[in-house]
């Protein structure tokens, strides 16, 4: 059995830095080192402690947590998940945290949860295992925006994409590529309930087309992308003669709601051929199955590489299993969904 993750958890309030604690000390694989109540604490503490993993509150008092992360990131690189509050201003504050580099976030819990950070020590662990893409210096300074193409003639093909963990950076990345006219593109990241409005509208400042929160009943158009929003329904693509998004009330599948298997599931039975599906990074296995049943109905199929991923685990077990028609590294993903996707020069596509 592997050692233990170790890990520091930093937050200025000692009763969350006591139920953190207690949820991690609870898994075997996982072993809390110490705890720091601010900035400068947790500065000593990781010098002196050398942690694999760091749990990191976002609002604390003299530095804040995305200031803290910033120099984490630049002068001593490592996994750090984020503890934010389920609010507008904690989801804006977290998405940035991930663009500067954070591992993944999870969400204080409210009264009546059920299971309070019920997932932080499979993500604790999962971070742990990347360490190695923090042990070779400080992050670079992140590349310009690209720019989209111009001369892009789309054709009739829906585009299907599924993340997780690592998805919020992967996912700008990918997008960015895409013209203002870009293929109708519907999206399952998971993230937790209120962070799918932020990201939204964080992905519609930065990319050409319009990016909008998925709503019931809403229609595919060329040059929008459509997010499923996370909490308690799934996102699929119904009705082939107008296609549009469903949210439907069902339990998680693959421990998730929404969950990519869903989405690319509707995809493959609606639209057959006449789309593309993309699995990029992420934990588990969610949307392997159903990124296979796309491939089995003609579609072309893309997954993200190890190299490029954050966590190999969803693209992974998709490559396993015969669903991924071709593995490319991030960068080349956007531009390969327009080469499948473009209109032929005699008008079909």
């Amino acid at each position: 059995m592997p050692a233990p993750a170790r890990v520091l958890v930093v937050d200025d309030s000692p009763t969350m830095r006591g139920l953190i604690t207690a949820v991690l000390n609870a898994d075997p694989e996982v072993s809390v080192v110490g705890q720091a109540g601010d900035a400068m604490e947790a500065r000593a503490a990781i010098k002196q402690l050398n942690p694999d993993v760091v749990t990191l509150d976002i609002e604390m008092p003299n530095m804040n947590g995305l200031e803290f992360l910033d120099k984490i990131m630049k002068l001593r690189p490592m996994p750090v998940i984020m503890v934010s509050t389920m609010t507008h201003r904690g989801a804006e504050a977290t998405l940035a945290a991930l663009e500067i580099g954070a591992f993944d976030c999870v969400g204080k819990p409210i009264p009546g949860d059920a299971r309070p950070f019920g997932d932080l020590a499979d993500k604790v662990k999962a971070a742990a295992r990347s360490m190695h893409r923090f042990n070779k210096g400080a992050t670079a300074a992140a590349p310009p925006a690209p720019t989209p193409a111009t001369d892009f003639r789309v054709g009739r093909k829906i585009v299907a994409i599924g993340s997780s963990t690592g998805g919020v950076e992967a996912l700008i990345t990918v997008l960015q590529k895409f013209p203002r006219n870009c293929p109708p593109t519907v999206i399952t990241q998971h993230m937790p309930p209120t962070f799918t409005k932020s990201f939204a509208e964080r992905l519609n400042r930065l990319c050409a087309p319009v990016v909008e929160e998925a709503t019931d009943g809403a229609r595919l158009e060329i040059g929008k992308i459509y997010l499923a929003p996370g909490g308690d329904r799934h996102l699929q693509v119904v009705n082939a003669s107008a296609p549009s998004c469903r949210l439907v009330e069902r339990p998680p599948v693959n421990g998730h709601r929404p969950s990519v298997d869903v989405l690319f599931d509707s995809v493959a039975e609606l639209a057959g051929r006449n789309a593309v599906g993309v699995i990029l990074t992420g934990m588990g296995r969610d949307g392997a199955s159903g990124l296979l049943k796309m491939r089995h109905a003609g579609a072309r199929t893309i997954g993200q590489n190890e190299k490029t991923c954050v966590v190999y685990g969803m693209p992974r077990v998709a490559h396993e299993l015969g669903a991924v028609e071709q593995q490319l590294p991030l960068g080349s993903i956007g531009e390969e969904i327009l080469k499948l996707t473009a209109a032929r020069k005699e008008g079909i596509d």
